[in-house]
């Protein structure tokens, strides 16, 4: 068995699908060109393609099976970019690293048997699609699910911290500021106290706990008593129960910041929840191992959480990692025009072979080593 050699005959299609997906950005669930760029590909490969999963119109699974019943991997693309700096945080990598992978493991699930699926995940950057597909049923049949993630530097998979968008719309009463205050009921006030118990209760809270807002709607003119004011909250914890409970708190202040100011306060999420990520350690270090084969750079432990993503949804329903390759430029700052450009370096072309020689291998382990297959769902399990 060769995956190189598997990977060399691809290789110039692959940097071509990064190159066109980093010259034609896409934003969240707007990812049309991108998506079939992607899927035109994997249907040359004999991939069978369902788009529009889960109702999200750029979602699409693709799976070739093999003559024989095996474990099903799955690898999983993404590939929205970010307004007015495009692919910043090097998703046309993570989706190139996707494709690459299943057309290089399909070569053999033929010999091995099995099930090899690509899932197109669009809206990682807002409100991720892998959470209506952890939720709808997608990976039910699924055994592992991966994706590698481009960085400065490589590491292992790690912890990511649960995340919920929270907007606070408050409802006053309009009237002329400086005629008539007494008649008004400022919406703008209720957002200030909502920042001002939010701030004393930091004192109290875990020391992982994060939550951090804007004002994005304040009232229209300084003469006028505001009338509706808006805010949005992200906050994050390292687990989802602790998550939570911080949550009940920060909605209690704001039910109380409208009490205190006479405003009346919506809560609702505007985007989708995020869980945190568990890493499954047995597939972890199969992965890291076959990195560490395929790559020239070091790749170091994992490092501490400090964002959030979809793939904290997934992981909760089955054994899932998100390593990272590095770009060799440490200290490389994620959504910058900078990362962007270094994706299509010969760098970014590196990322491409050790990410996809990577996950192959470790899906071809996945699919042959049924004793590490029980490991891994085993330690699912216990978790």
């Amino acid at each position: 068995m060769s995956l190189t050699k598997d990977f060399n005959s691809i290789k110039n299609e692959l940097v071509k699908i990064s190159h066109q997906l980093y010259e034609n950005p896409e934003l969240g669930d707007e990812e049309y060109e991108s998506m079939k760029l992607l899927v035109d590909y994997l249907r040359s490969y004999d991939f069978e393609v369902e788009t529009g999963i889960v109702d999200r119109p750029t979602a699409f699974k693709a799976e070739f099976t093999g003559e024989k019943p095996g474990p099903t991997v799955a690898y999983l693309a993404e590939y929205d970019a970010l307004p007015g700096i495009g692919h910043g945080c090097g998703h046309n990598l993570i989706a190139t690293m996707a494709v690459g992978a299943g057309v290089v493991l399909r070569k053999h699930v033929q010999e091995i048997g099995g099930k090899v699926i690509v899932l197109g995940t669009p809206a990682e950057e807002t409100s991720g699609a892998k959470v209506p597909m952890s939720e709808q049923g997608t990976f039910n049949d699924i055994d592992v699910a991966m994706m590698v993630h481009p960085a400065d530097i490589s590491s292992e998979s790690g912890a990511m911290l649960a995340m919920d968008a929270i907007q606070f719309s408050f409802t006053g009463k309009a009237s002329h500021a400086a005629a008539s205050p007494e008649e008004g009921i400022n919406a703008l006030d209720g957002v200030i106290q909502l920042f001002n118990g939010v701030n004393a209760l930091r004192e109290h809270v875990p020391s992982d706990i994060r939550i951090h807002g804007i004002i994005s709607e304040g009232g229209q003119a300084a003469n006028i008593v505001p009338e509706k004011a808006v805010a949005q909250f992200y906050v994050r914890a390292n687990k989802r129960e602790v998550l939570d409970e911080v949550v009940k708190k920060v909605e209690n202040i704001a039910h109380g910041a409208a009490a205190m100011t006479g405003a009346a306060v919506d809560i609702t999420n505007f985007e989708l929840s995020y869980d945190n990520m568990i890493t499954n350690k047995a597939l972890s270090e199969t992965f890291t191992k076959n990195l560490k084969i395929h790559s020239q750079q070091p790749v170091y432990t994992a490092v501490k959480p400090s964002g959030s993503a979809d793939m904290g949804n997934v992981s909760h329903v089955v054994p899932a990692i998100h390593p990272y390759v590095g770009l060799n430029e440490p200290g490389l700052v994620f959504h910058t025009k900078e990362f962007a450009d270094k994706t299509i370096t010969e760098d970014g072309e590196a990322a491409i072979a050790e990410g996809v020689l990577a996950l192959a291998q470790t899906g071809y382990d996945v699919m042959t080593d049924r004793k590490l297959l029980t490991t891994i769902k085993t330690e699912f399990d216990n978790k």
